[in-house]
Order: structure tokens, then C-alpha cells, then sequence
């Protein structure tokens, strides 16, 4: 069988969004599945877009996450040429130029104003979609040696009239269109730079790509593509379109939204649990089959089935995603949380694995759990009002006792036994009148942790 190869191509023009890593995340479940190569390639050939560390804050982002690509601009195999779009001009104008010969491709000489011309001449007759006027290329001679020699041309395809291209969408099914609904495309724009759909077209078949996972804003551009293929009679590979990804109110994710993280440099910098993000993202347009929801890479890895996309949009909660981080954290080892933390106060070895014992029970992140610490640097007023009978029986067991987590709850116990009050009755005094504080952590161990000299003097005792 021919070895499964997929890719993820993005744009320098950004870093890592959540829907870019979902796309390479199923394209690297899908090779890793099938024991096949994940890709890494760059399409930075719309050089004003591009931004500073856009490459290299896609590839960090995707390590972190521990989707780390067979090949990239970092690692490349020779035998598939250069994985930057931009180091491939040569091999792009070889196409170009053969398509050209072959009449497969045309020189267009129209300069800007001549197609806005052009649409405005379609849109009086009623045609919404853009179709280029081949009757606009009957100028003189002279005029084309000119436009050429200024570089004022760009390169369209021939496209075939009244003809379907057609493909079996790995997650939608049969899909067809006509190429009178296309209308012959730039393939060659006048800055000399190849367009996106006839590039990837080119940078697929060299590296011998055999499935694409991607998103369904390319459905329109796969018969473009698809064309290409026809014309230099090269197998295409297999694609398949997922689902948008949305806000909890069904629409469609936006760059613009500020209310919400969108980018994996966001919770990397947060601290999040970096296999929490990549189990909650495989399951954002994709079921186990089987309703579990906690697995490990390796897990994902062996079961995923690309027959298990969604065929509808899959709302970002941002909830789900923290439940997801806590569950994680729950389980991550302490001394990794210790070292990730930055401790500001004078504690020993001992209190520092209470603390992040206790407090990773309910964080999601690194950043949450060096607020709790916070806490611990305040000082506690003398507490003024000991009327309640919870609170004046519970000052009274813990000045019996020594002050160690068992001790604290041995007087939580008895206070309980006494006063004959339990849950929130019992729980609530006890917690303000120590820590000041309505809500926290399992409460002996919190009492513990603000330590005997703070929690005595506030008592009194």
C-alpha cells in the first residue's frame, strides 16, 4: 500500500489559533493511525502578511502540544524538496511554463482597473460571480511586449469548458462542481508569486501527499485544485473538510473576539496542562465511539477513525476545556507543579508539596494555582466576633491539640460531635473565622498551610 502521508501548511501571517491545531492535530492522529508521516510545511509566500516568529511560533506551539511533525523546514527529507513555498519559485515557474506551452495556461495582460472594469460589465448583466472575459486579451502586440516588460501580467489557467470535477469528501461525501462556475483562475499573480491553489497543488504531489484534513473554507478552492491535477495528470490525494469551529453561541470563531483565547500561546503562557489541550481538541469535531472522554495520545493514536468526524460544527467551551486541564492536573506530579511555581514566601520543602497536593484538586492551570499561593502572603487580622458556637468550640478543641493537619481535623471532628452541626454550618464559620475566606480546598490542610503563628494570633489562642 502507498504509505499515508498528511500535512498541516499554515500561513506565517499568525500564530497558532485553536483551529489550526485541531487541523494538525487530525491530520497527525490520522498519519500516526495509519503508521504513516505527519508534515509540517509553510505557505509564506504572501510575504506582507507574514508576521515575525509566525514559523516558529506554529512549530513551538505544536511540540508543546506533542505534535511533532516527521518533516518540516526544520527536518526536511531531501527526496521532497523545500517545505518553505518561498524557496520553491524555480519549481513553481517550471509548471507554469509548461502549462503555458501545453495551452494549458495564459497570459492575462489586464491591469487593475481593466477587471474592475470587467466586473462591473458582469454585475450590470446580473453575474454575481466573477468570470474572466478572455475577449480582454485581444490587444496589440505592442501593448503585451510592454505590460510584459513592466511586469503588468499575471498567469490564468484554461480551464476546460462545462466540466465536472468531482471527489469523495472524507467526512462529506460525494461533492461536484463545473467549471463554468469557476471561470479561468490567477495561477501566477503579477508580483511573480504562485497563488495558493495551484502552490499547494505542486507542494502536495512532490511530497506525495495522500490525505488532507483540512478546514471547510477550502471546499471551494478543492476543484481548483483539483484541475491542476487534471491538467498535469497527477493523482490528487484524498481530501476530507471539517466542520467550523464555533462560540458557545454558535458562531463561527473570530480572531477579533478578545473575550476569548483562541491562540495555544495563551495556555501555554497560562500554564495549562499542554495533553489536556490535545485530548480536548481531539474530541472538537471527532468521538472516541465508545463515550470516553480522558485518553492519552497513544490512546487517540489507536483509535482514531477519521469515519468518526463531525459533520457539524463543534462549539469551543471554554468550561470543558478547564474540566478537561483540572483532571489533568489532578494527576500531574507535584514536584513538576513545584518547579512551574514561583514561591515568594519562606516555606520549607514539606509545605510546598501540601500546597500544590491540595490546590491542584481544583485548578486548571499554572496561573490559577500561583494565585492560591498568594493567599498565603497576607496577613490575618485578630478575628473580632468568636460569638458563633462553631467557631468559639472549634478555638477551643485546636488550642487542645498540636498544630498538624490530622490534629486540625481530629478538632474539626470533635467540634462537629459537640455542637452537633455539620456541612455548610460547620464548615463556614470554621473557614472564616481562620482563613477569612468563604470557599478553598479541603479546609484542615488549608488551615495548616497559613501556619500556627497566623492562625493562633487571629484566634487568640
Amino acid at each position: 500500500m502507498k504509505e499515508i502521508r498528511t500535512r498541516y501548511a499554515p500561513s506565517p501571517t499568525g500564530y497558532l489559533h485553536i483551529g489550526g491545531a485541531r487541523t494538525a492535530l487530525f491530520n497527525y492522529l490520522f498519519a500516526k493511525h495509519n503508521n504513516g508521516k505527519f508534515i509540517f510545511r509553510l505557505e509564506d509566500t504572501d510575504v506582507s502578511r507574514n508576521v515575525e516568529g509566525g514559523e516558529s511560533s506554529q512549530l513551538d506551539n505544536l511540540a508543546w502540544l506533542g505534535i511533532i511533525p516527521d518533516e518540516s523546514p526544520l527536518k526536511p527529507n531531501e527526496k521532497f524538496g523545500k517545505y518553505r513555498q518561498s524557496e520553491k519559485l524555480d519549481r513553481y515557474n517550471e509548471i507554469i511554463n509548461q502549462l503555458i506551452k501545453e495551452d494549458k495556461a495564459y497570459i492575462a495582460y489586464d491591469s487593475s482597473e481593466e477587471l474592475e472594469q470587467q466586473r462591473k460589465e458582469q454585475e450590470a448583466k446580473g453575474i454575481i460571480s466573477f468570470r474572466y472575459d478572455r475577449n480582454w486579451l485581444k490587444i496589440s502586440q505592442e501593448e503585451k511586449d510592454k505590460r510584459f516588460k513592466n511586469k503588468e501580467y499575471s498567469v490564468r489557467v484554461s480551464l476546460p469548458k462545462n466540466k465536472d470535477y468531482a471527489w469523495n469528501d472524507l467526512v462529506r461525501g460525494k461533492i461536484s462542481v463545473n467549471t463554468d462556475e469557476i471561470g479561468d483562475w490567477v495561477i501566477k499573480k503579477s508580483d511573480g508569486y504562485p497563488t495558493y491553489n495551484f502552490a499547494v497543488v505542486i507542494d502536495d504531489h512532490d511530497m506525495e501527499i495522500s490525505h488532507v484534513l483540512r478546514g471547510e473554507e477550502h471546499i471551494t478552492n478543492t476543484p481548483k485544485q483539483l484541475i491542476i491535477y487534471d491538467l498535469l495528470n497527477w493523482e490528487p490525494p484524498q481530501f476530507g473538510h471539517l466542520t467550523i469551529i464555533t462560540n458557545m453561541e454558535g458562531k463561527k470563531l473570530s480572531k477579533r473576539d478578545l473575550t476569548l483565547k483562541q491562540f495555544i500561546e495563551d495556555y501555554k503562557n497560562d500554564g495549562y496542562i499542554p495533553q489536556a489541550i490535545f485530548n480536548f481538541l481531539a474530541l472538537l469535531g471527532w468521538t472516541s465511539g465508545n463515550n470516553q472522554e480522558i485518553m492519552s495520545k497513544e490512546e487517540l493514536v489507536n483509535i482514531f477513525d477519521y469515519k468518526r468526524l463531525s459533520k457539524s460544527p463543534s462549539k469551543f467551551d471554554i468550561t470543558k476545556m478547564n474540566w478537561f486541564s483540572k483532571q489533568y492536573m489532578k494527576n500531574e506530579n507535584n514536584q513538576n507543579l513545584i518547579n512551574k511555581l514561583n514561591f515568594d514566601i519562606h516555606v520549607n520543602d514539606e509545605w510546598k508539596e501540601i500546597f500544590v497536593d491540595t490546590y491542584k484538586q481544583s485548578c486548571s492551570n499554572i496561573k490559577e494555582l500561583q494565585e492560591n499561593l498568594k493567599i498565603f502572603n497576607l496577613d490575618l487580622e485578630p478575628l473580632k466576633d468568636k460569638s458563633n458556637k462553631v467557631v468559639k468550640e472549634f478555638i477551643h478543641q485546636l488550642s487542645l491539640v498540636e498544630f498538624s493537619i490530622e490534629k486540625i481535623q481530629e478538632a474539626i471532628n470533635k467540634t462537629k460531635e459537640i455542637t452537633r452541626e455539620n456541612g455548610k454550618n460547620l464548615f463556614m464559620p470554621i473557614r472564616l473565622a481562620t482563613t477569612n475566606l468563604e470557599h478553598g480546598p479541603e479546609l484542615a490542610k488549608s488551615i495548616y498551610l497559613f501556619g500556627k503563628e497566623k492562625i493562633y494570633k487571629r484566634l487568640g489562642i
